[in-house]
């Protein structure tokens, strides 16, 4: 029989240690027994879902965490109110700030904002630009005949009926030529057809490299499953060489990457930041008896990352991945080593990491808004008023700046509009969020830490560490609040 979902209990670090000195003591009281009782049976219930083979990571993630959204109109909808004033009440329970309707964040292509949402509808036939287009004439009339059926009319051209037929093939298409061979029975001469001029060009093409490529790089398929696809196809070509092709192919574009680097180095606005990877042989008994080749100053570094660094320039987007021992900040200065001297300091867009900083290079700091945002987002079913808040301020700004972008206005045009329906939400944004600082609101006595719950492992960690969070995630808050 299922066991029953036992009572959600809130706990803060101070109880817990006090639990633990009497236990240790042996002078536990009588409401100390219901409590490690209560503790007692999350860990069995949570032990029993686990478990059970219908229990799926979304529900255990609903399950302590919620509902996975981040729309204000699905974390509070029970505030759903035309609009809401500020009230000069206690700061633990706040109201929403003004110029916002809560419950209702502008959705990005929105119906209100007069755009279709995208996703629907057919391809047109000029979408098939690599299609292959065959033209079919008509067989008996042309442009400037008379009409067969008037008589007296003149025939013009218009746009042609069109109609797409789709046909399915491998990603790599091979050719097999046959060479035919006559032996004379006599002297045994062997005489060989003279080779077609296709077979004087390499046996693996430039455009079959770009599709192993393409497939594996801009859409994860593996070399394994590529391989099998190809061997289903009846036209195989085994995982090693395909790899072969493309470590061949990615030497001929080394001056293509070069030159992205410098071109995105020149770039307005650069976006970075960092994911683990696994690198074979920079891991394990492969990297003891070789220092990491791009960290020369560091051997004992043993923290392997993929760094990603998207530049904008003149409207199009160059996006750049690094894979080694070196962090988005150092990547991204090495980029920026190309930057021409007579530019400015570019925008870097990025979270609150340090290490996404580039050493010894100024950029423009501009921490990303949605990083802080989603902090609170996770906790909104702990802090749900003071998350309130802070939400119901940024949706004042995603909304305008819906608005900056939907009519179309210039960098400068956006910033000004900003400044001017956005700069008082987040000039009192910032000063409600200090007066948490400043009054220790979000300290662990605090009734804002006495109502974070316990996590299930390590109770007192997981208490100490929320707290922390929500610290760290105002002060950040704070720093990124002068951005707009």
């Amino acid at each position: 029989m299922a066991r029953k979902m036992p009572e959600i209990i809130d706990v803060n670090a101070q109880r817990l240690e006090e639990l633990l000195v009497r236990a240790v003591s042996n002078t536990l009281r009588e409401d100390d027994t219901q409590l490690l009782r209560q503790i007692f049976d999350s860990y069995m219930y949570l032990f029993e879902l686990v478990g059970d083979k219908n229990t799926t990571i979304a529900r255990l993630r609903k399950l302590f965490f919620g509902a996975s959204t981040e729309k204000a109109s699905k974390l509070f909808r029970e505030a759903r109110q035309p609009d809401v004033s500020r009230s000069s009440g206690d700061d633990n329970a706040p109201s929403e700030p003004a110029h916002s309707e809560p419950g209702s964040e502008p959705a990005m292509g929105a119906a209100g904002h007069g755009k279709a949402p995208r996703g629907h509808g057919r391809y047109g036939a000029r979408d098939y630009s690599g299609a292959c287009h065959v033209d079919v004439p008509h067989p008996e009339l042309s442009a400037g005949d008379g009409c067969p059926e008037c008589v007296q009319g003149t025939l013009y051209d218009q746009p042609p009926s069109t109609f797409v037929r789709f046909t399915g093939q491998a990603p790599l298409q091979a050719t097999v030529y046959r060479r035919q061979r006559l032996r004379c029975n006599l002297c045994g001469k062997v005489f060989t057809a003279p080779a077609p001029k296709e077979m004087d060009r390499p046996k693996y093409d430039q455009t079959a490299c770009s599709m192993i490529g393409l497939l594996k790089y801009g859409n994860g398929m593996p070399f394994n499953r590529q391989q099998q696809l190809q061997r289903n196809c009846a036209i195989p070509l085994a995982a090693s060489t395909q790899w072969e092709i493309v470590a061949a192919g990615a030497t001929a574009m080394t001056p293509v990457y070069e030159e992205h680097i410098r071109q995105a180095a020149q770039g307005e606005v650069v976006h970075n930041d960092d994911t683990t990877v696994k690198i074979l042989e920079l891991m394990g008994k492969r990297a003891e008896d070789s220092p990491p080749p791009d960290d020369p100053h560091d051997p004992n570094r043993t923290g392997l990352f993929t760094s990603g660094v998207v530049a904008n320039r003149a409207g199009r987007r160059i996006a750049l991945f690094f894979s080694g021992r070196q962090h988005a900040g150092e990547n991204l200065s090495d980029v920026l080593q190309h930057r021409a001297a007579e530019l400015d300091a570019p925008i870097q867009m990025c979270d609150g990491l340090s290490r996404n900083l580039p050493r010894e290079l100024a950029t423009i700091l501009a921490n990303c808004l949605s990083h802080g945002r989603r902090k609170f987002v996770d906790l909104v079913d702990r802090f749900t008023d003071q998350c309130r808040y802070v939400i119901a301020a940024l949706q004042v700004v995603y909304h305008n700046d819906q608005v900056a972008r939907d009519t179309g206005m210039s960098a400068d045009e956006r910033l000004a509009y900003h400044q001017a329906h956005s700069q008082s939400t987040m000039d009192d944004l910032k000063t409600w969020l200090q007066r948490q600082l400043e009054e220790k609101l979000v300290e662990p006595n605090s009734a804002l830490g006495d109502g974070v719950p316990v996590v299930p492992r390590h109770p007192a960690i997981g208490m100490l560490r929320y707290v922390r969070n929500v610290q760290l995630q105002l002060i950040q808050i704070i720093q990124r609040v002068d951005v707009v």
